[in-house]
């Protein structure tokens, strides 16, 4: 299995779980503590189900580990981590910063992943020695030293 389709599959993921979180923005939400200020929404967990799912059926051997749901050890060199919408707090008051964050590691070493932003449809890509793009052009670290 190449990195290529582990990091189309992680992008494919992250659009998915974000077309959940989109379609539910700005509408009242259910939310739950998991502890004294952490917050979790329905939301959170229909997009995690969606993601774990479609891991499921595709590598049913590979490890998962999610925000929301306990983690499933494999003994797979393969390991999905998932943050089905990053950034809970704001998605519940309204605020436009979020995500959804999907990475897979091969033999505890992260590959290939994807950053979706749902509210200004911007997926950030990137996979071990192949560089990182977002919307599938390239990006790079500036090259100025000091801000001014």
């Amino acid at each position: 299995m190449g990195t290529t389709e582990l990091l189309g599959f992680a992008e494919e993921l992250a659009r998915g779980g974000g077309r959940i979180l989109r379609k539910s923005y700005g509408l009242p939400q259910t939310i739950h503590f998991k502890g004294e200020i952490n917050l979790v929404t329905d939301v959170d967990r229909e997009s995690e189900g969606y993601i774990l799912g479609r891991i499921r059926e595709r590598f049913p051997d590979h490890g998962l580990m999610s925000e929301e749901s306990p983690e499933r050890r494999s003994p797979s060199p393969f390991r999905w981590i998932v943050d089905p919408l990053d950034g809970t707090t704001n998605y519940a008051h309204g605020y436009p910063c979020f995500c959804v964050s999907v990475a897979v590691e091969h033999e505890g070493a992260v590959v290939a992943g994807a950053v979706y932003d749902p509210i200004l449809d911007e997926s950030f890509t990137a996979a071990k020695g192949e560089g990182a793009y977002r919307n599938g052009e390239r990006i790079a670290v500036s090259k100025i030293a000091e801000l001014r």
